[in-house]
């Protein structure tokens, strides 16, 4: 499992600017840890920026040629997640630059090719190392885990249908046990 650190993550974005639409895209699966699906069938009506929320209840993909929106991944992968104000800022701008999209339109029609490409093009003008596009989500969960958010707190927001699953993510801060068993010691 490969990640970026926060700061890995803001080289790479600097670099992804000259793009807009490639910028949007990493933005909200770094900083949302949605998956790739998810952030491929969002809609300017899943965004309520008055409460700084996007909503997740779709997914994208491509089967056979055409264009498929299903339910997301599982039953909890239905959420709501609050977005940081910058990132609202980020997508109502991002949104104003799309020409006459309507409220059921997807935002970002690209395939998961166009961003393979551009995350090559990224990482290697940033000097940091490639990690898959999948690989945003780690890093997302970790820098959740590195800010000391709980397992369960972390698996709402990136709709993990079990707790388990967060908890695998656990050896990538191995610092974070010592933490804990030297609070519950001491």
């Amino acid at each position: 499992m490969l990640f970026w650190t926060k700061g890995e993550y803001l080289k790479f974005a600097d670099v992804m600017m000259d793009k807009p639409l490639s910028y949007y895209a990493f933005e909200m699966l770094y900083w949302c840890g949605v998956r790739l699906g998810e952030m491929l069938a969002l809609t300017p009506s899943d965004f309520d920026f008055g409460r700084n929320t996007v909503t997740i209840n779709k997914s994208y993909q491509r089967l056979k040629g055409r264009d498929v929106i299903t339910s997301p991944k599982t039953a909890k992968s239905n959420r709501t997640i609050k977005m940081p104000h910058f990132l609202c800022e980020e997508m109502q701008e991002y949104i104003s630059m799309l020409y006459e999209i309507s409220e059921p339109e997807r935002m970002f029609q690209v395939t998961k090719s166009y961003l393979h490409h551009e995350m090559d093009r990224g990482a290697k003008a940033a000097n940091v190392k490639r990690i898959r596009i999948h690989d945003l989500r780690h890093s997302h969960i970790s820098l959740l885990i590195e800010m000391g958010f709980s397992a369960l707190a972390i698996a709402d927001r990136v709709g993990h249908e079990s707790i388990d699953i967060t908890y695998r993510y656990a050896h990538l801060f191995p610092n974070k046990q010592t933490k804990m068993a030297d609070k519950e010691l001491s």
